[in-house]
């Protein structure tokens, strides 16, 4: 569970973050809202790469904004990005294993569990390719091999499927989907794509100029009439 009490991020005279609380308790929850909405200055804040001028995130109790970004790394949180962060001239199984050596453990270990999370995403049989020789698909799927790899909490994530098409889109949010039982974390999902959110989410936060314009059941969210006028563009 997720703990957000009135979190609050200041630029100069701009709050992309203004008194945020909310408490998320779905495996998968979905956080929408339109652009400037401050969905990424969130993920930013729970990263450790943007310090709140106020607030507090507990996660299962744990003060994550006491920990330093290190420190949340190995704590468990994991994140993807809009744009996939590949390095080109690692194999794919070295991509993965460069994360796991800041969680720690033991060098078998560490290589048993880049397998299984490259097992888990379906790539495997190209543990030994470069990053720059594979496709889109592929690396967004290094993303989330690496978001799963070595004992996760709390993985977010920006916009997994841009760039997909249909097929894959599936694909990943079928990978998705299977996480929470599969290594018993959570999972906080931005995307545009209201349908993803639709069939990936069981609840959904929305926010509308750092404040939260609703939270709950994701059908119930996506139905109501100032979530529809702030963020779908329908009366």
């Amino acid at each position: 569970m997720m703990r957000i009490r009135d979190l609050t991020v200041r630029f100069g005279g701009v709050f992309p973050l203004d008194g945020l609380s909310a408490d998320l308790e779905a495996p998968i929850a979905g956080l929408i809202g339109p652009n400037g909405a401050g969905k990424t200055t969130l993920l930013n804040v729970m990263s450790g790469f943007v310090r709140p001028v106020g607030g507090r995130i507990d996660l299962d109790g744990l003060d994550l904004l006491a920990l330093a970004p290190a420190a949340r790394v190995r704590a468990g949180l994991r994140r993807t990005f809009q744009t996939e962060q590949v390095v080109e001239d690692l194999s794919a199984f070295d991509n993965v294993l460069a994360l796991i050596d800041h969680v720690g453990g033991e060098r078998r270990e560490r290589r048993r569990a880049v397998e299984e999370a490259l097992d888990f995403v379906g790539l495997g049989k190209v543990a030994s390719t470069l990053g720059q020789r594979l496709n889109l698909f592929e690396r967004r799927m290094l993303e989330l091999a690496k978001a799963v790899v070595g004992k996760p909490r709390l993985i977010l994530m920006d916009e997994p499927a841009a760039g997909l098409n249909d097929i894959e889109s599936e694909a990943l949010r079928q990978r998705i989907l299977a996480i929470p039982a599969s290594f018993k974390a959570s999972i906080l999902l931005i995307d545009h794509d209201v349908e993803l959110i639709r069939a990936t989410c069981e609840e959904v936060l929305v926010l509308d100029f750092g404040r939260r314009v609703a939270l709950g059941p994701t059908a119930a969210v996506l139905a109501d009439e100032a979530v529809r006028k702030a963020y779908l563009g329908v009366a």
